[in-house]
């Protein structure tokens, strides 16, 4: 084996963690890409750990942001997502993610790729996965991404300065539309029984379904979610038969591993938090677990979370039920996740079928800067 090194940044955005990269920093040839970003977070890994190497053995934990400079004159970065597996030398570029998406200004910034005065800053950037734009809204100190601020994330310790992400015109983001089927609900046949789903894509596809039908209440926590081996087995095949409706894929077995996300959804009710608090159903619109990369996430994807906002403004949608009181902000949803409360928003127009944004508040930090070391087979 031999030894690379290639500067990186370890960066945290919203509740995952990254390493970024510099696009100048990696091969011309992509197709090297998916065995160094694999090295670099210690994948695959059979004991799920990725103990040898950056990765924190969990979706949110293994994931790349790779940077660049934009060509576009409306346009400041260009960014690219990859979804780094634990157990297989596998990288999915399928989709975008939002919370990593917080960390791009800051690591740019860190990086004099860009530079601005200090105070309130917006920025155009461009996902290369779904060729949709993003404003990342946020203050500049120093020259560098402010870190000290008052804004609390479910599942991040402490506090940090706003990020404001604000996806532009996301419907479609990786199939024909907001609702690629035309319909608000499909139904899916899963081994000869029926679901009720909606099928929405909206800065990522997602597969919403109700907790009651797959015979869950939506206070599960991760770990009780992912010990339910047969339910897991359903919400897997029912992801996978949404590809398929989506035009993601031809056939179950091919779909993605990283899109299309599924959400179950409940109504309001108290639930136990990871750390051991209680969030009462009042302080909550929808109750949320999603599953990501075949596992269940312990917050929320932020794209999820956008996702869910804009299909909830949209009537008779698997969401727009269970919402038996109006939001306390117009296109706002407070989602009750396995980490506390996450808010999320949607601005549409035309019958709310013509979606014009999904936005919401993280916060970032870059934590380490360097390079990473990256074992790679000799050259054949």
């Amino acid at each position: 084996m031999t030894t690379r090194w290639i500067d990186a940044a370890f960066v945290r955005g919203g509740t995952s963690n990254g390493l970024f990269f510099d696009a100048s920093a990696l091969p011309d040839d992509k197709r090297e890409w998916d065995v160094i970003f694999s090295a670099a977070l210690g994948s695959p890994d059979p004991f799920g750990r990725q103990l040898d190497g950056m990765g924190g053995g969990i979706s949110s934990l293994s994931k790349v942001m790779i940077v660049a400079p934009s060509d576009r004159a409306d346009t400041d970065i260009d960014y690219t997502f990859g979804q780094v597996s634990v157990t297989d030398t596998v990288v999915d570029y399928s989709a975008n993610c939002g919370n990593l998406t917080s960390g791009v200004v800051p690591f740019a910034l860190l990086t004099g790729m860009i530079s601005v005065p200090d105070g309130p800053q917006s920025f155009r950037l461009r996902n290369t996965n779904t060729g949709k734009l993003v404003v990342v809204n946020l203050t500049v100190e120093d020259g560098q991404a402010a870190v000290t601020g008052e804004l609390v994330i479910p599942g991040v310790s402490g506090a940090g300065a706003p990020i404001e992400l604000v996806m532009l015109d996301p419907g479609g983001s990786r199939t024909s539309g907001l609702l690629p089927t035309g319909q608000v609900t499909d139904k899916l046949d899963v081994d000869g029984q029926f679901f009720e789903v909606s099928l929405v894509d909206a800065t990522v596809p997602l597969v919403i379904v109700s907790a009651h039908q797959i015979g869950l209440d939506g206070t599960e926590t991760p770990d009780k979610l992912e010990a339910n081996t047969k339910c897991m087995t359903l919400l897997d095949k029912l992801r996978r038969q949404g590809a398929v409706k989506m035009g993601l894929t031809d056939h179950p077995d091919s779909a993605p591993l990283a899109v299309p996300k599924i959400a179950v959804v409940a109504t309001p009710a108290p639930s136990t938090l990871i750390d051991g608090t209680t969030v009462n159903g009042s302080d909550i619109d929808v109750l949320v677990r999603m599953i990501s990369m075949e596992r269940a996430h312990k917050a929320v994807p932020g794209t999820g979370a956008m996702c869910l906002a804009a299909a909830a403004r949209i009537p008779e949608t698997v969401v727009a039920r269970i919402l038996d009181r109006k939001p306390a902000v117009p296109g706002a949803l407070k989602l009750g996740t396995p980490s506390g409360v996450v808010t999320a928003s949607a601005v549409s127009r035309h019958n709310d079928v013509n979606l014009v944004q999904a936005s919401l508040f993280r916060t970032a930090r870059v934590m380490m800067r360097g390079q990473v070391a990256v074992e790679l087979p000799p050259a054949a």
